[in-house]
């Protein structure tokens, strides 16, 4: 197994080099475009990973099989050389990236063109690996002809209650841990503490990670006036962000609906029930329905009053969360999730169904 990525943002060189050096496979870190704030977001940044990839593809040595993620333009090059090399793919559907594109207001021929690419990649692939039920019926609309639903998994080994402390052990915060971008609308988690501050003066809102939506996450602190009960860090470890969620009284997660990630199930959701930690959800999705049947925490409409409310009951709140963590590594451990997919890849090197 060889693996081609992308070099780390700078503050992660050190943990990326680790985890190379301790993996039992190849792994092949390239140089690509990233914003200020080391965010890899755009199509010229997505391209300056993929027009290399081509090169390197080219130049390896012929696979039994190619597995490629997003975005689709990935998927064209991945098809391009396996059809070259004659060799299968699989793609892994995280999502559906046209349909979110023209949720996002993005011009009509983008979409147009993206969509024909997601459409190609798709139908040329021998599997596809979608992250859940509703991806997969998308895919399959799209012209995917096999598609296995895997749903997404947390590493249990570094996503656990017990573990290392977090700098903030001991204080009462809430966490986000994850990207913050205009899809997940995180904006609302601050706007929900400024309703509630004044009851809880102490309370924090901890925000780790990177994105589009930082410099707004501050304005809107500021301009709410919490400025001094929000924090927001650059993206860390693993291991760090699991002390801060094991260490947090709940863990936020947010998808802002209707445009297009309505169906997306947020690795941050289980990241924090596998370290025993509540969550706060706002927004649609089947990470609601499992909060409210499993007793995994709160779930809210996108909704500033709403979440406020869930924090308010987080706060007041004292309970065992051994049973979230034993509910995690049972539904949502990566092992198990890795072992359908390896499943579903190595099907395609085996012979057809």
């Amino acid at each position: 197994m060889r693996v081609h990525t992308s070099k780390p943002p700078r503050q992660l060189t050190e943990e990326a080099a680790s985890a190379d050096q301790q993996a039992p496979f190849s792994v092949d870190r390239h140089r690509v475009l990233r914003g200020k704030d080391g965010y890899l977001r755009g199509y010229l940044q997505y391209l300056s990973f993929d027009l290399p990839l081509l090169w390197h593809l080219l130049t390896d040595a012929k696979p039994d099989v190619y597995v490629c993620e997003p975005p689709p333009t990935t998927g064209l090059i991945t098809r391009t050389v396996a059809a070259i090399r004659r060799r299968p793919y699989v793609y892994y559907a995280a999502d559906i990236w046209s349909d979110a594109s023209e949720s996002a207001n993005v011009p009509s021929f983008v979409v147009s063109a993206l969509r024909a690419v997601e459409r190609w990649v798709l139908t040329g692939a021998a599997d596809v690996i979608a992250v859940n039920a509703a991806v997969a019926e998308r895919a399959r609309q799209l012209g995917a002809t096999n598609v296995t639903t895997v749903q997404n998994g947390v590493d249990t080994t570094i996503f656990t209650p017990d573990g290392d402390r977090s700098p903030l052990a001991g204080t009462q915060y809430f966490v986000y841990a994850g990207t913050m971008s205009e899809w997940q609308g995180s904006d609302i988690f601050v706007r929900a503490l400024a309703q509630i501050h004044a009851d809880f003066p102490d309370l924090k809102l901890v925000f780790v990670g990177q994105g589009n939506a930082v410099a707004e996450l501050r304005q809107v602190a500021e301009d709410l006036g919490v400025g001094d009960a929000v924090q927001i860090l650059p993206a860390v470890s693993p291991e760090v962000a699991a002390a801060f969620q094991r260490d947090a009284i709940a863990a936020l997660v947010s998808i802002r609906p209707g445009i297009g990630y309505d169906m997306a199930f947020p690795t941050k959701t289980m990241a924090a029930w596998a370290c025993g930690t509540p969550v706060i959800y706002a927004g649609a999705g089947i990470a609601r329905e499992l909060i409210e049947a499993n007793d995994l925490g709160w779930s809210c409409a996108y909704d500033v009053a709403g979440v406020a409310q869930a924090m308010r009951s987080s706060a007041a709140s004292i309970s065992d969360h051994r049973p979230i963590a034993r509910w995690a590594l049972d539904n949502v451990s990566l092992g198990a999730a890795a072992k359908n997919a390896a499943t579903a890849i190595l099907r395609t090197v085996k012979g057809p169904r």
